[in-house]
């Protein structure tokens, strides 16, 4: 991992740059499309359904994702000024309880998402209160427990190779670190990864039947297997090799691909959809929003 007071070796200053430019830009983009859908949510009473519910959830672990690059992305250019992280010790193992809980929000809302919809158009019925209630707090108190193991000692969070943020530290590859990856993973990744598969699959099979597809069933997967992936497959490999013998840039490859998840779960889960273009529309023009009040 970097040193937090010199810039990282095999980085220049504009390499630093331009990686905190990427991350700025990402982090804008998911930050004003994710806000978008949360307040058409809030605008719209049509999209006040437990289903949307489940959207409105991983739309607020998106922004959590967009606003922790937004950090990354200021500290890569306050690092090439003061040629040191900014916030302290406390502030990394803060930045990364952040990310990982709204990393890990995210990957399981999109599993929630998923079955929410497989239960709306495979069983023709509609997704109780409770039971999206219930799925919003078991994602999030559980995306909040295995994100505080690292500060309890199972697992620890460290400064990226950039140097501008935290994350988990990858780089010890021991016992600890294995052990806590390999549970984690499972039960975070693995399996939202199987069942945003099996709803679709079985999404697919039953709406090609009656000939009215009508969600995109092949995107999600292949969103968290494209923004998390490349994340898993580093990790895992740091279980069985010396991650050191992989440079630095390629170890931020990841990092850069993952802060890309907010925009395009905006674009797939919301932003493509006709009532959420509606409750855009509204938060735009409130005077509009008042003359359809008063129809």
């Amino acid at each position: 991992m970097a040193e937090s007071g010199s810039l990282p070796t095999g980085f220049s200053e504009l390499e630093v740059l331009a990686v905190g430019t990427v991350l700025l830009v990402e982090a804008l983009t998911g930050l004003c499309l994710n806000s978008l859908t949360i307040l058409s949510f809030c605008k719209t009473p049509e999209l006040r359904t437990p289903t949307h519910l489940l959207v409105l959830s991983l739309a607020l672990a998106d922004t959590g994702i967009s606003l922790n690059a937004l950090v990354a992305a200021t500290s890569s250019l306050l690092r090439v000024s003061h040629r040191r992280w900014p916030y302290g010790s406390e502030g990394c193992q803060a930045l990364g309880f952040q990310g990982f809980l709204t990393a890990l929000s995210s990957i399981c809302s999109s599993a929630a998402v998923a079955w929410g919809r497989y239960h709306h158009y495979c069983t023709r019925s509609q997704l109780a209160w409770n039971t999206a209630v219930s799925l919003v707090i078991c994602v999030w108190l559980s995306s909040a427990f295995w994100a505080a193991l690292p500060l309890l000692g199972w697992g620890h969070y460290d400064y990226e190779p950039l140097g501008t943020c935290c994350t988990l530290d990858y780089s010890r590859g021991d016992r600890n670190f294995t052990s806590f990856l390999l549970t984690m993973a499972f039960f975070n990744f693995f399996l939202p990864l199987f069942i945003t598969l099996t709803s679709y699959r079985f999404m697919e099979q039953k709406l090609r039947k009656t000939g009215h597809l009508q969600v995109n069933t092949t995107v999600p997967a292949r969103t968290l297997l494209f923004g998390w992936g490349p994340y898993a497959v580093l990790y895992l490999s740091a279980t069985v090799t010396d991650v050191s013998a992989v440079s630095p840039k390629l170890q931020m490859v990841p990092a850069l691909i993952a802060k890309t998840v907010p925009t395009i779960n905006a674009i797939n889960y919301a932003l493509g959809k006709e009532m959420v273009h509606r409750g855009i529309w509204q938060c735009l023009s409130p005077q509009r929003s008042e003359l359809d009040r008063a129809r």
